[in-house]
């Protein structure tokens, strides 16, 4: 089953999350009150409604608790978006994503219980999109031919395995380049974590959940192995 999603806001920034989602076989709705910035869209995504979210009896018509995320890209407007968010939680969506263009804007998103939440200024929106679709990615580089460089956190079934169990290559056609993997350090008496690279990874080397795995290979394998092993 496809995922569904709605973006909110469709801007530069939420209309190129809300085409690449659709791109990748996501069932998109895309939603602004700006008839034009909706009928742009219109032809690239499942369903491009006119709407005022900051109405909740809006969202409701649109069936949005029943999507798998909500992605409010809402850019100009703070108070618009902070309206739209709280009709979200009001409504129960099971994951709501927000862009903030302040740490202001960040504190408040996260006082009334936004944990996800992207900066423009700082995310490409294809990445953005990408972690919606496989939440294990941390983030990547595309790469020419398909192939992306990867960073990603361990799907459940490969936790605790050696990579050597793993059969990166053989089973996956991946190629692991290195492990990321978090150290408790302390600096100035507080304990930090910092991440470290492990280098060239060893068969014996066993992987573990709070680990980034930073792989090699085609889109679709990386897709497949993080399908297979969730």
């Amino acid at each position: 089953m496809n995922s569904r999603f709605a973006v909110i806001g469709l801007g530069r920034f939420g209309s190129k999350i809300a085409r690449y989602l659709s791109l990748r076989g996501a069932e998109v709705i895309a939603i602004d009150e700006d008839a034009m910035r909706v009928d742009a869209l219109k032809d690239d995504v499942a369903h491009a409604v006119q709407a005022d979210a900051t109405h909740l009896r809006s969202l409701e018509s649109l069936r949005i608790k029943d999507m798998d995320a909500v992605i409010v890209a809402i850019g100009e407007n703070f108070e618009a978006l902070l309206l739209s968010v709280v009709n979200l939680l009001e409504l129960k969506v099971n994951r709501i994503i927000s862009r903030t263009a302040s740490e202001h804007q960040t504190l408040i998103l996260q006082r009334i219980g936004i944990t996800e939440i992207f900066n423009p200024e700082e995310e490409v929106g294809q990445i953005v999109a990408e972690r919606l679709i496989h939440p294990n990615v941390k983030t990547f580089l595309q790469l020419p031919d398909d192939f992306e460089i990867v960073e990603l956190s361990p799907p459940r079934s490969v936790c605790n395995k050696t990579v050597g169990e793993i059969r990166f290559s053989e089973d996956y056609n991946l190629n692991l380049i290195t492990i990321k993997r978090p150290f408790e350090v302390e600096k100035d008496k507080q304990l930090l974590t910092e991440y470290h690279l492990l280098g060239v990874p060893q068969k014996d080397l066993v992987v573990y959940e709070r680990d980034a795995l930073i792989v090699l290979g085609k889109q679709s394998d990386i897709e497949r192995f993080i399908e297979f092993n969730s």
